[in-house]
């Protein structure tokens, strides 16, 4: 290593300890000088001494590293440990801080500088957000925290002892794959779940249509139209919330298929993205011709449960498993059929196996086709979910805007094909 990358490292080093100062020193602004034991300019140096550990021990001896950072803590601790005592203040957040910057600033130079700065910015994220994760936790009620506990057992527990092969004599299932699908889709249920709970009801229908959208746009759908049942003037805003939900899934089918498989951008993204252009158009005009006076009252529950988790896991296996045997029993027409039965109940399963087969086993164009099959069925089943169990006026308003996006969205598929 050259003299200028160790200076450009030592750079970074210092700027690791200024960015964990400038947070540590904006918390205790209002203490006086010489009254508190780290401030910007201490864990500033920090981070510099840690690189200069880090540049030293590349010259002479890894050892240089343990013996430099146990004094160091020996020393950080000691004066946090007076500043405790006089202030009877129990927290060992700063010790920690300014260990894990000394650390860092010594991985900037004697490993690699992008990791450490990616973990000082995440160290100076949970420093800051410190008052909003505690009222966070304490808002926690029990099924929350076991809903937390579960996803976080799903993926860190049992995901690590599932092989990462094909375990089928036709060659598609891969527990590893499908289970850390399940988990991302538990994981999106959860996120989706915790803004409404965060955000509030009062937030309204749009909040909770954009969160069930990434959730579960059937469940949403479900919801609202029963909803309806008991707010009946509140149709056309619960129909508007319906059609953003269905926007919402229109493009997280775009972003899980893409993601998984690039090849497909080009023969999805038009198509999806008309579909939802004319679902979100057409709750715009719903929203802004509401003129009613109640938003009715929003119970969720909890989207994440370990039944649940398996329930998906096991639908997008078989989903997998029958489209990769009709594919090789009838060809394409076949995986078509699967996709359009399947979609009458989820786009999810249809969407992963379609990206991994598309481009490979399956012809990329019939992949996209299964995918635009499954989400126009999709979208037309929830119309009619939205009728039977919403009534009359929500299954008019839905099914309507519903009918002209697959249309839509149709239409620019057979644009594509044909051009």
């Amino acid at each position: 290593m050259d003299q200028s990358q160790i200076l450009s490292r030592l750079a970074t080093s210092l700027a690791i300890g200024l960015l964990v100062g400038l947070e540590r020193g904006w918390r205790t602004r209002g203490e006086q000088d010489h009254q508190r034991a780290a401030g910007f300019r201490t864990f500033a140096l920090s981070g510099l001494l840690g690189g200069v550990t880090g540049a030293v021990a590349l010259q002479t001896n890894g050892l240089v590293i343990g013996f430099v950072f146990l004094g160091y803590a020996a020393a950080f601790a000691a004066f946090h440990w007076l500043e405790a005592k006089a202030e009877r203040n129990v927290s060992v957040t700063s010790v920690v801080a300014g260990m894990l910057t000394f650390l860092l600033g010594t991985m900037s130079v004697a490993s690699d500088p992008r990791v450490a700065i990616a973990c000082a910015v995440a160290m100076t994220g949970l420093l800051a957000l410190r008052e909003w994760i505690h009222s966070g936790i304490a808002s926690l009620t029990w099924h929350e925290l076991r809903a937390i506990l579960i996803l976080l057992a799903m993926s860190f527990l049992l995901l690590p002892v599932l092989p990462n092969r094909t375990i089928d004599p036709w060659n598609s299932i891969n527990l590893y794959e499908i289970w850390l699908l399940a988990i991302l889709t538990a994981g999106i249920s959860f996120v989706g779940y915790v803004a409404v709970r965060i955000l509030g009801d009062r937030l309204g229908i749009v909040t909770t249509a954009i969160a069930g959208g990434l959730a579960s746009s059937t469940v949403t759908t479900l919801t609202f139209a029963r909803l309806n049942r008991e707010h009946p003037g509140s149709f056309r805003l619960l129909s508007a919330g319906i059609l953003i939900a269905g926007a919402v899934m229109l493009a997280r089918v775009a972003a899980v298929a893409v993601a998984l498989n690039q090849a497909l951008f080009g023969p999805l993204v038009l198509p999806l993205a008309s579909a939802a252009t004319i679902l979100a158009m057409g709750a715009a005009i719903l929203l802004l011709s509401n003129i009613e006076r109640n938003t009715p009252k929003l119970l969720m529950q909890n989207p994440l449960a370990f039944g649940t988790a398996l329930k998906s896991a096991a639908f997008i296996g078989a989903v997998i498993l029958t489209a990769e045997i009709v594919r090789q029993t009838f060809g394409s027409t076949g995986v078509l059929m699967v996709a359009a039965l399947s979609g009458i109940a989820d786009v999810d399963a249809v969407t992963i196996s379609m990206a991994r087969l598309g481009g490979g086993d399956l012809n990329l164009t019939i992949a996209a086709q299964a995918i635009m099959i499954a989400v126009s069925v999709n979208t037309i089943s929830k119309a009619m979910i939205a009728g039977w169990a919403g009534g009359r006026d929500i299954g008019i308003l839905v099914g309507g805007v519903s009918g002209v996006a697959v249309a839509t969205g149709l239409a620019a598929t057979i644009w594509q094909i044909s051009g």
